[in-house]
């Protein structure tokens, strides 16, 4: 598992992100429904975490992202990169996004699975007028929510979302265009769980979503040993 504290729950793009970059947030998860058909069933057989990213940077559409992240979560992952988030983010803010690239390219190479830098490199190749590289990374980025967002919908323990940590529900709340009021914890059937009490700022619906949390508990309890 990376270095991150295990229940870390930072978002870091709804901290001073302009209005541009939120539509933008919007609009992406409006798109990224079937832009790319990705493999999510279970595996042949287990690859490892490197070899996977190697197959994504190559371009190999039937990569199955939930194993990905499964085994980024099973790796010894990188060095801490919260310095790089940062300014990533304020670079990104200042459109300077030369020095976004160069950050969230450190970040990518300490976890592949992260989508806030898989999201700044979209944006930022997007006006530089990259084409080929802003879809890549909106495709990737597509590919690891949807993991986490399929096969169930959220709303029930038996159908909750799976994580590897607590920063990944923040980013599901996000591109579901919610904002979280109450968190709390739960266990049913030996699972743990996050129970996200939210609204549609817009609306002002509420909603309760839930995250099977097995993983990132088994490793705070491994890290804890």
């Amino acid at each position: 598992m990376c270095s991150q504290s295990p229940r870390y729950n930072g978002a870091i793009l709804l901290v001073g992100e302009p209005m541009r970059i939120r539509l933008v947030i919007t609009m992406l998860a409006v798109t990224m429904l079937s832009a790319w058909s990705f493999c999510q069933g279970t595996p042949a057989s287990k690859s490892t975490y490197a070899d996977l990213v190697a197959k994504v940077k190559a371009g190999d559409k039937s990569v199955d992202f939930k194993e990905l992240r499964f085994a980024y979560a099973d790796s010894p992952g990188g060095p801490d990169t919260d310095t790089q988030k940062k300014a990533m983010m304020s670079a990104l803010n200042s459109k300077n996004y030369a020095d976004a690239l160069k950050n969230a390219d450190r970040v990518l190479a300490s976890d592949y699975v992260d989508m806030d830098a898989h999201f700044a490199e979209y944006i930022a190749y997007r006006e530089l007028k990259d084409e080929e590289q802003a879809e890549f990374h909106k495709l990737v980025l597509q590919g690891l929510l949807d993991s986490i967002m399929h096969p169930g919908d959220g709303k029930s323990f038996e159908t909750a979302f799976q994580v590897i940590q607590v920063h990944e529900e923040y980013v599901v709340l996000r591109f579901m265009g919610l904002m979280p009021s109450k968190q709390s914890m739960a266990e049913k059937n030996g699972h743990s769980y996050d129970v996200m009490e939210a609204a549609n700022p817009k609306s002002n619906e509420k909603v309760t979503l839930y995250f099977n949390i097995d993983i990132e508990e088994k490793h705070l309890k491994d890290a804890l040993k």
